[in-house]
């Protein structure tokens, strides 16, 4: 059954059904706007995914790509130190696409509420049509009475630290554009069953990435000064930051490869580690003063800002690398720069 011979009403009715809801809201979906019970100042984001510069059909099963659009977004909140509490979603797929892909996108944002923030769920959204699938993501939340970590508060002499994976997400879609693409990098699925015998961690990584969402609440807690979430790489996420403050970001090679030198038995090179993307962790920084929160890894320290550079690698000057939508050359060559194809 396709959307086009069901209808939008069809369709809409098998999609809300996959939804658990959200409990901050009073009136989730089927009216025009749901209705959220909030305790003060509230934080909002919005991303898109398109098929094709953001994801292929022939890697992501539906689920995984609801899990990936509801993960992406939750990370962006947790990073200004909030509390998820609730989801738009804005579909728009091709006439004659499937329903069943359709409801395991909504599975999988269901999935990836209750498993990475639980209490957050999906309160509306849309239905369109379009040449090629596409997702629009909003998510709201709670600063429960906290004043938001931006990502312009760092100092020198903060500690920089990271949760979450770090480099496998970049080497997962390395791994997929060298083993399930062709010459001209069109996706394909021949290989997945395969490389997903093989290689788990990393293709999970890429395709469901699970980012540690409640450390965003913890970070503020303990005081964090700055933090955002690594979407592009870690280099440019920490040249964002640092510009923002004012300051520099001093990485330690031997930090970061003691902490994330091997994940979940993957090795995984510094190069990665520091221009592979999606991993969606927290980058922050902390006084020096405290004890990093559990689930934080020093990575290195904040420095006064120097000139020409803001970024740099063991005290020598770093060139921020990974994913920019407009300068990367489609289709084939939205891997990570510099990320390295996993063994």
């Amino acid at each position: 059954m396709t959307v086009g011979a069901l209808g939008e009403r069809g369709v809409l009715a098998r999609v809300l059904a996959r939804f658990t809801g959200a409990e901050a809201a009073s009136v989730g979906p089927g009216d025009d706007c749901a209705v959220m019970r909030h305790s003060g100042d509230i934080v909002v984001t919005t991303d898109t995914m398109i098929e094709g510069p953001d994801f292929r059909l022939a890697w992501h099963d539906g689920f995984e790509l609801g899990w990936k659009l509801a993960a992406t977004n939750l990370s962006d909140v947790a990073a200004m130190g909030a509390r998820p509490t609730a989801l738009t979603v804005a579909l728009a797929v091709p006439h004659d696409t499937p329903v069943v892909l359709l409801e395991r996108i909504a599975e999988g944002l269901d999935a990836a509420c209750r498993a990475l923030a639980p209490g957050c769920g999906v309160v509306g959204g849309d239905l369109g049509r379009a040449p090629v699938v596409t997702a629009a993501v909003t998510a709201i939340g709670d600063l429960d009475g906290r004043a938001p970590v931006l990502r312009g508060g760092a100092c020198p002499g903060d500690v920089v630290a990271y949760a979450g994976e770090l480099g496998l997400a970049g080497l997962g879609l390395s791994l997929l554009f060298a083993e399930a693409a062709d010459g001209d990098g069109i996706a394909h699925d021949r290989a997945l069953p395969r490389l997903w015998a093989t290689h788990p961690e990393v293709l999970a990584a890429q395709l469901a990435p699970a980012p540690p969402i409640p450390l965003g609440v913890v970070a503020a807690q303990f005081g964090a000064t700055a933090m955002m979430d690594v979407s592009d790489s870690l280099s440019i996420d920490a040249e964002r930051l640092a510009r923002a403050s004012g300051v520099g970001i001093d990485f330690s090679a031997e930090h970061l490869l003691a902490s994330f030198g091997e994940q979940q038995g993957v090795p995984v090179p510094l190069t990665a580690m520091l221009t592979g993307g999606e991993d969606h962790g927290l980058l922050a920084t902390f006084p020096a003063a405290i004890e990093l929160p559990s689930g934080f890894h020093r990575i290195g320290a904040v420095v006064p800002s120097g000139a020409g550079t803001s970024l740099r690698l063991d005290g020598e000057a770093l060139t921020a690398q990974g994913w920019d939508p407009y300068t990367v050359r489609l289709p084939g060559a939205d891997a990570p720069s510099a990320s390295t194809v996993v063994p």
